[in-house]
C-alpha cells in the first residue's frame, strides 16, 4: 500500500500545474544509443525561474535525441535548443486544460483507491486460505480482517488527501 501511496505521488508530480518543476520530466524516455533511457539519467534537470525548465545534458551528443523524446512526450511543451541546453517554457494553464488536468488526477486517484482495494482482498483471500488449511483460527481471521480494513481506510484517506491537495494546487492560479 506504501508502494502505492508513493507511485500516485510520482503520478501526480508529473502532470503540470503552471508552476515549473523537473517532475514533469520524470517519465520521459530518450532513445540513447539504441536504447530506452530515463531522461534524469541522461541530464541534468533545473529550474532557473518559476515558468521554465532547463535540460543539460551529460553528453552534449545526445541533445537532438532528448529534444526530439520531449517533443513526443506529450506534455505540451516545446523545448529550444541553443546547442548546450533545451529550454522549455511552461506556458500558463487555461481553465479548460485544468479541468481537463483535474479529471486525469481524479482518475489516478481512483485507480489508486483501487489497488490499495485489490490489495486488502489479496489478502483477505490469503487469511482464508491459512484458516482452511487450520493455521490460523476463524477468530484470528476477523481480527485480521478488521485490522487490514483499518489500514485500509487509513491508505484510502491518504489517497483523497493527496487528490485534495493536488486538485488546489490545479486550481490555484
Amino acid at each position: 500500500m506504501e508502494k502505492t501511496l508513493e507511485t500516485i505521488k510520482t503520478n501526480f508530480n508529473s502532470i503540470r500545474t503552471g508552476r515549473a518543476s523537473p517532475a514533469f520530466l520524470d517519465r520521459v524516455e530518450v532513445e540513447y544509443y539504441g536504447s530506452p533511457v530515463n531522461l534524469k539519467s541522461l541530464a541534468q534537470v533545473s529550474v532557473p525561474d518559476g515558468g521554465t525548465l532547463l535540460v543539460q545534458p551529460y553528453d552534449k551528443s545526445s541533445l537532438k535525441s532528448i529534444e526530439k523524446a520531449i517533443s513526443k512526450s506529450n506534455l505540451g511543451l516545446t523545448p529550444s535548443n541553443d546547442g548546450n541546453v533545451i529550454r522549455l517554457s511552461i506556458p500558463q494553464l487555461t481553465s479548460e486544460r485544468r479541468k481537463e488536468l483535474l479529471k486525469v488526477v481524479a482518475k489516478i486517484a481512483e485507480e489508486g483507491k483501487i489497488a490499495i482495494r485489490n490489495i486488502r482482498r489479496d489478502a483477505i483471500k490469503a487469511y482464508e486460505k491459512l484458516e482452511k488449511e487450520k493455521k490460523l483460527s476463524e477468530d484470528n481471521v476477523k481480527d485480521l480482517s478488521g485490522d487490514l480494513q483499518k489500514v485500509t481506510d487509513e491508505f484510502i484517506k491518504k489517497v483523497d488527501s493527496l487528490y485534495k491537495q493536488k486538485e488546489k494546487e490545479l486550481m490555484t492560479v
